[in-house]
């Protein structure tokens, strides 16, 4: 499987107190960084299903996501990632020029800097390294880059602890 490399990627530093504290110099520097991910499995679309096809190396990771409903699938933009496509900060939301033009942190528009994709899918079934989800808006043949359980399936309320 392909790797993908990001570069260049902005990584703000970030100061303890989250972003209410005052502004400081050296905490609101950005630096550019490269960063190499490994994608860790595929989208697979075919005969009417919508599989996430993992390497067989993390599978081990799927232990428990068959007690949740959904799955957030995070994959890479693939079809998009030209420097051209990375250079618009601004779109019509969903294409429609009767829409304002708003900046791509404000919408779910597949161009942007860094072509991250995460989106909520329903699990069907998971069956060793595939997991059959309802739908994606993602391509055949998407990359995956990583997987995140139903957060909520671990809350409990504090009187049940």
């Amino acid at each position: 499987m392909k790797h993908l490399h990001l570069l260049p990627l902005a990584l703000v530093i970030a100061a303890v107190g989250g972003c209410q504290g005052p502004a400081n110099s050296q905490r609101d520097q950005i630096r550019q960084e490269q960063f190499t991910l490994y994608p860790i499995g595929k989208v697979v679309k075919e005969a009417g299903k919508t599989l996430i096809v993992l390497d067989k190396k993390y599978q081990p990771g799927l232990l428990g996501l068959e007690k949740h409903s959904y799955v957030t699938v995070v994959y890479w933009f693939d079809r998009n990632d030209t420097p051209e496509r990375r250079a618009i900060l601004q779109v019509h939301p969903r294409g429609d020029r009767n829409n304002p033009l708003t900046g791509v942190f404000a919408t779910h528009s597949p161009v942007r800097p860094n072509l991250i994709a995460i989106t909520n899918c329903d699990i069907i079934s998971i069956k060793e390294n595939v997991i059959e989800v309802k739908d994606i808006d993602a391509f055949d043949g998407s990359p995956v880059l990583d997987l995140k359980g139903d957060f909520f399936r671990f809350y409990r309320p504090a009187n049940q602890q």
